[in-house]
């Protein structure tokens, strides 16, 4: 019977707890700012030749790799002076053919004596300049042939196209735009305050949200500041912010990074210590009493997970785990 009172005794005793006295401390104060996502590079692949797209090989969204042919301009200009220039060439031929005749033939007269050496001169004199003549047409004709081939719109490097404000059909003029491409790498560009701007420097280390606009900051990982750019726009300071695999991202999809703006006092205990009942945040005090409070944010202290109180404790509380 006496060791039954002892077991019942022990059962109603409260279990010893941690306690912990309450103090402020500096903490990081982080402030969470809209950033874009963009491109390292955007590059744009544009018409080398007038004419018109005979063909489009790309939409939006296509991943393209560097040197691919997008689209193919076709100028019919070009078609008919390659013809021309065929009859010339065919012309010039003949004539250099003839030419080429006549030499051996006065060559040989002058050889056995019976022509002047001033005829097999003009001979070769009329040779020499049919040659040059179906030279200089062939080179004409190369030009031509190389145009031709610029009509293939090439991809400058590999990447993602954004925009192909082209169709088959559509007539372009020489560097007009036949599509735009964003290269894989991607970045983060994000806008912060110019009362903030003097606590952002290169190198610095900050959160990056869930994708999208999502307010779960535990879902975060880490980038660090790329470029903080000199100017001020609009009373914004415009930082770049590399992120390692951001390449399923959409171009322009906007999400939370959180950034150090200085430092500020709060009271930061561990998370152990705040417990949930009835949707409503306690601390225990180690008189016993129970105090409502309101958390903030969540914090990583060398692997320990503690929480900013807002409302509830003040410096100097001994709280103890519940």
């Amino acid at each position: 019977m006496r060791r039954l009172a002892l077991l019942l005794l022990l059962a109603a005793s409260p279990a010893l707890a941690d306690s912990l006295v309450v103090r402020e401390a500096e903490i990081a104060d982080r402030k969470a700012v809209i950033a874009t996502v963009e491109p390292v590079h955007q590059l744009v692949a544009r018409a080398r030749i007038g004419g018109t797209i005979a063909a489009l090989s790309i939409k939006e969204g296509d991943d393209v790799t560097a040197g691919a042919v997008v689209a193919q301009v076709a100028d019919a200009k070009l078609a008919l002076q390659m013809q021309a220039l065929d009859s010339r060439i065919a012309s010039l031929k003949s004539q250099r053919d003839q030419a080429k005749t006549d030499f051996d033939r006065i060559a040989d007269l002058a050889r056995r004596g019976v022509s002047t050496q001033t005829q097999a001169d003009q001979a070769k004199t009329n040779f020499d300049v049919a040659e040059r003549n179906l030279t200089a047409m062939k080179g004409d004709r190369e030009v031509i042939a190389q145009q031709s081939l610029e009509g293939a719109v090439l991809a400058p490097a590999a990447g993602r196209v954004l925009s192909a404000p082209v169709s088959v059909g559509r007539v372009v003029m020489p560097g007009e735009t036949i599509a735009t491409l964003a290269q894989d790498k991607y970045i983060l560009r994000l806008q912060l305050p110019e009362r903030h701007a003097k606590f952002l420097r290169a190198g610095d280390r900050v959160s990056v949200g869930a994708r999208g606009l999502s307010d779960d900051v535990a879902a975060t990982r880490e980038g660090h500041v790329l470029i903080v750019y000199p100017e001020i726009q609009g009373g914004r300071v415009i930082a770049d912010v590399e992120v390692s695999d951001l390449g399923d991202y959409f171009v322009g999809e906007r999400t939370r990074v959180y950034v150090d703006a200085g430092k500020r006092k709060a009271v930061v205990i561990p998370a152990a210590y705040v417990y949930r009942r009835a949707a409503v945040n306690y601390v225990k005090l180690a008189d016993g009493d129970e105090v409502v409070v309101q958390p903030g944010e969540v914090h990583d202290d060398n692997g320990a997970e503690t929480v900013e109180i807002l409302s509830g404790l003040v410096d100097g509380d001994k709280v103890v785990t519940p």
